[in-house]
């Protein structure tokens, strides 16, 4: 009987693994492409490059968007596996969590709205538009600090 538990206990404690991967995997993919828009629009921001814009905003499109949805995917997975997906259940990181990912989005469809106009503009006059990308390297500097607080929350597990 006790080898029946320890294999039935390691069955499922392996359900868990694979959404946990896609989730992390996702956030990874998200961090990963903030940051390169993050060190592309600041940097265009000072030297007023347009080619560093079109990428900062291409990896908002290319990177973070799939990255989130991935991320958030994966997030709403394991909590359903788990049954931490319905209202009773009341746990600080992982209403962290949603609050920054739910926003999160928030910010990203901004970011993408600008991105688009800004990338336009500059493939029609060649030169850098002044105010979009500068409050795109606002918005994603916001959404790296409010991820990386969530990221600290996924891991310490405050209560």
């Amino acid at each position: 009987m006790t080898l029946l538990a320890v294999i039935d206990g390691a069955h499922r404690a392996g359900d868990w693994k694979i959404p946990l991967f896609v989730h992390i995997f996702g956030a990874m993919v998200l961090v990963g492409g903030l940051t390169l828009a993050m060190v592309s629009l600041a940097t265009a921001w000072r030297n007023g490059s347009a080619a560093l814009t079109r990428v900062g905003m291409l990896s908002i499109f290319y990177a973070v968007l799939p990255g989130w949805i991935v991320m958030r995917g994966g997030a709403q997975w394991i909590a359903h596996k788990e049954g931490l997906d319905n209202d009773n259940v009341d746990l600080t990181w992982l209403n962290i969590g949603f609050t920054a990912s739910d926003l999160g989005f928030v910010f990203l469809i901004a970011l993408l709205v600008i991105g688009g106009v800004a990338v336009r503009k500059i493939n029609r006059q060649a030169d850098t538009p002044m105010l979009g990308p500068h409050i795109a390297t606002v918005l994603v500097g916001i959404l790296l600090v409010a991820y990386l607080v969530t990221v600290w929350a996924m891991t310490t597990k405050p209560v």
